[in-house]
């Protein structure tokens, strides 16, 4: 038998650490398995700081909200960047969202804009 699955993880975890977990379930079955293991990026979690704060800061002012540093966004490509910069998500949410003919309402769109352009502003000091 074959099967194929798709473990999703938090910073409290790393692909070594489940990969062990994996192999100890296995293991106890005493059944023989082969486990091959792709990891497409390890979980992360930026902590709280000047990107954060400068970030919040500009949602606060374009939106008008208090913004909630949060990781239930699901799979994020800044996993590729991490290991070079701090990182930070804030997007569009869409019911489309990563669906065929996925869209988003332009007014959606210039206010991201908005934002993107105040965080840049603030983050190289030219607004702060």
């Amino acid at each position: 038998a074959t099967a194929a699955f798709n473990v999703r993880f938090n910073d409290r975890h790393s692909a070594d650490s489940l990969r062990a977990l994996l192999g100890k379930t296995l293991d106890a079955t005493g059944e023989p398995y082969a486990l091959s293991v792709q990891v497409s990026g390890e979980s992360f979690l930026t902590p709280p700081g000047r990107l954060s704060d400068i970030l919040s800061a500009a949602i606060q002012e374009v939106c008008g909200i208090a913004p909630e540093l949060s990781t239930t966004g699901g799979t994020s490509d800044a996993r590729f960047i991490k290991d070079f910069a701090p990182v930070a998500e804030f997007g569009p949410v869409s019911r489309t969202m990563h669906k065929i003919d996925e869209c988003v309402p332009v007014a959606d769109l210039a206010m991201l804009t908005a934002v993107y352009r105040a965080v840049l502003e603030r983050y190289f000091d030219r607004k702060c």
